[in-house]
């Protein structure tokens, strides 16, 4: 055969292979796999592919090769089947069940994808929605655009549907051009919402909207179904888009407003917290069924943009899959990132369960091994913060030390560099994913009251807060490992025992996880006194789990996998956050829900007048719980600063700075890679470790080291932590009390 004929026969070939397997367009490829709900990792799984292959085919950088590229163009003739094109003509068929179908809202079809009813197990995110253009259709009546009509019991995700739950945890209520009040819930799904006001709007969503989520224990309860309110739903509900100085300040609208009003008349109730940005609507329980709807008001601040960012900006259908995506996840939010982590521990261990079955066949409540209880319990003394009514017979202005007050925080340390650092070019900063989530893992926590005990036998597997004194243990020779010993440079190195890193200098307050590590560290310990429960288990284990489960799933989502090796790893999280602005968004909350659950614990008094000596309202919570806290901290604490330790004993580099889970290196390189001592691609055991699961280290940030001294001149300042200002090298005069 001759050249020519060679070139002839492939081009013959190519035209052929494009007749019988066309391919649509690479935006069109990409809105079908999200009208459908899938990730380019089931795409890829499905067609024996690589994940980058999918969404370079998506974005038109290649084509798919036969023999991939044939069933490729069949899986997308089956979804564009489903889902099709803006102006053709869609599937209308109606839900059993329930609200009826309207007629399709033709843009609303271009992204959205068939609804996936939450579960208690992690699920997929749902696909993003741009807001529908209105259209004419019959009243009271919904429909998922484009979408045939639902297998019972069967979903896009293969996830068993609830049926009491069938349109997801949540909607987000709007008026559209048409002046019609609509509800979008997740996976693209667009009811008809018939109410007129906040009453009728509170009993639609309890008997007809199908909005809810399964409890996440067995003895547990079903969430409340959440309505997310726009500014335009505020309007047409006879309610203020923004609220007066004075309300925002009382967190509430005044007991007199009409929408109050018309609640009470029709026998609707408010919790204590009024009508805010989260307010609760409900009715009392009769048995166990529930009337209970939360509804959260964005443009009332109710989502905080330091932790959920722009996502009160969004648009209503881009909103329900964020706050779905954290629903299916996490679990429905019902108050701040804060609030719905402290209750994300009481879903998960329920303080009651139904007790086994009486002679005749009745049941009474009882206490759930392994749960905080239904009761409040005081803390020790020493656990409880200054103001506690426990402390009310201190002197006024008593300045509690070591001695007296527990005092379990993070790291907020720094040291000035050495001249061999200074010669170093840059510094690199490091951040424990997670780390407080970390912490918590396995960690064995009180559930009871304490016992106070004095002179007692230190055990590492006994929580609770011990005096003891721990000044004689000395940094400069410490135990690494069994029968390991290290020399190291204690002037480099942080104590372990407090937040500002400085050596104790006599008797004080630590929870166990502190005195543990003094113990590992090789030195004996004589406590004075202990106040420990000896009622106690893993309560934060399944807490961890969850919130673990939905970071890694939310961050594999954004292309950062768990199993990546170094050099990919550090790749895959440069700009993450770029590819999918919205699962970003869900990022931030997941990590937001982390910190804030935690900090409940030891919520502090929120104005209402409190005095000190007095009790507030968050002490009459079984959470309120700082023993807890202090634990997690401190095992926090101690993690790191044994992987600090680990690191300085094998490598001879000592950290600069360290700000909670953020630690400084000086390095003469830009990437992590060059100060972490990887060999053939695995760290050095018990040190630091590159990775997105909780506990092992991302790149927080690089800036020179000419910068740091610099910045440390400029203020005058030679332990100023620049770990503070590593991410973006951003200081200002704020950040240093000028």
């Amino acid at each position: 055969m001759s050249d020519e004929e060679e070139l002839f026969s492939a081009v013959d070939a190519l035209l052929e292979q494009a007749v019988r397997d066309p391919l649509p367009e690479p935006a069109e490829r990409k809105r079908l796999r999200e009208a459908a709900g899938l990730t380019q990792d089931q795409v890829a799984g499905a067609l024996q592919t690589r994940r980058e292959a999918v969404g370079n085919w998506e974005a038109g950088r290649t084509e798919p090769r036969p023999p991939k590229r044939a069933a490729y163009a069949r899986l997308l003739e089956g979804l564009a089947a489903r889902f099709p094109a803006p102006g053709a003509a869609g599937n209308t068929s109606t839900a059993s069940a329930g609200p009826t179908a309207t007629p399709a809202r033709e843009a609303a079809s271009q992204t959205s994808a068939p609804h996936t009813a939450p579960a208690p197990h992690t699920a997929p995110a749902p696909a993003a929605a741009p807001r529908p253009a209105a259209t004419s259709r019959p009243a009271s009546t919904s429909r998922r655009p484009g979408a045939k009509t639902a297998t019972p019991g069967k979903t896009t995700a293969a996830v068993a549907v609830d049926p009491r739950f069938a349109h997801g945890p949540l909607a987000v209520i709007d008026v559209g051009a048409d002046r019609k009040v609509v509800a979008y819930c997740t996976g693209g799904l667009v009811l008809d919402v018939p109410a007129k006001s906040i009453p009728a709007l509170v009993d639609w969503t309890l008997q007809e909207a199908k909005l809810g989520q399964p409890k996440l224990s067995g003895p547990g309860k079903d969430a409340d179904p959440l309505l997310v309110l726009t500014e335009s739903a505020l309007e047409r509900y006879g309610l203020p888009t923004t609220l007066t100085e004075e309300e925002r300040l009382a967190g509430r609208l005044p007991e007199g407003h009409k929408v109050i009003k018309q609640l009470a008349r029709a026998e609707w109730k408010l919790t204590k917290r009024g009508f805010g940005p989260w307010a609760r609507i409900y009715r009392p329980a009769k048995g166990s069924e529930r009337a209970c709807v939360q509804l959260c008001i964005p443009s009332w601040h109710a989502l905080d943009s330091r932790h959920w960012g722009t996502a009160a900006q969004l648009p209503p259908a881009e909103l329900a899959r964020v706050l779905g995506a954290y629903a299916s996840r996490v679990m429905t939010p019902c108050g701040s990132t804060a609030v719905t982590g402290l209750e994300l521990m009481t879903a998960l261990h329920p303080p009651t369960r139904a007790s086994a079955p009486h002679a005749d066949g009745t049941r009474h409540s009882e206490h759930n091994p392994g749960s905080l209880g239904k009761d409040p319990v005081d803390p020790a003394p020493c656990e409880a913060p200054d103001g506690h009514p426990l402390l009310a017979d201190l002197p006024r202005f008593h300045i509690r030390g070591p001695g007296e007050k527990l005092l379990e925080e993070a790291y907020d340390w720094a040291r000035p560099m050495t001249d061999a650092e200074c010669t170093l070019r840059h510094l690199v900063g490091i951040d424990v994913n997670m780390a407080f989530a970390a912490g918590a893992n396995g960690l064995i926590v009180g559930l009871g009251a304490p016992t106070h005990v004095k002179a007692p036998v230190f055990d590492p597997k006994l929580p609770g807060s011990w005096l003891v004194d721990l000044s004689h243990v000395d940094l400069s020779r410490v135990k690494v490992g069994k029968d390991m010993w290290a020399d190291l440079d204690a002037g480099l190195l942080p104590s372990p025992f407090t937040p500002k890193g400085e050596r104790p200098d006599g008797p004080a307050w630590y929870a166990t996880p502190t005195v543990a590590y003094a113990v590992e560290l090789g030195y004996d310990v004589a406590p004075i006194e202990a106040y420990v429960r000896y009622d106690n288990g893993r309560y934060l284990d399944a807490w961890y789990q969850r919130l673990r489960d939905a970071y890694l799933a939310t961050m594999a989502d954004l292309g950062v996998d768990a199993d990546l090796a170094p050099a990919d790893f550090l790749a895959a999280m440069d700009g993450y956050q770029e590819r999918d602005p919205q699962l970003a968004i869900v990022v931030s909350a997941i990590k937001a829900t982390v910190k804030g659950g935690l900090g409940k614990l030891r919520e502090r008094p929120r104005g209402e007048g409190w005095r000190p000596g007095e009790p507030w309202r968050a002490l009459a919570r079984p959470t309120w719980r700082p023993d807890i806290r202090a634990a997690v901290i401190s095992r926090t604490r101690i993690n790191l600063h044994r992987k600090i330790v680990k690191h300085a004993a094998f490598t001879g580099q000592y950290p600069v700075a360290i700000l909670s889970d953020c630690v400084v290196y000086a390095a003469n390189g830009e990437s992590p890679l060059d100060f972490l001592p990887y060999r053939d691609g695995k760290p050095l055991p018990g040190g630091f470790k590159l990775g997105i699961n909780p506990g092992l280290v991302k790149h927080e940030g690089t800036q020179t080291v000419l910068w740091g001294e610099g910045v440390r001149e400029q203020f005058d300042a030679p332990e100023l932590n620049l770990a503070r200002y590593i991410k973006d090298g951003t200081v200002t005069d704020a950040d240093n009390g000028e």
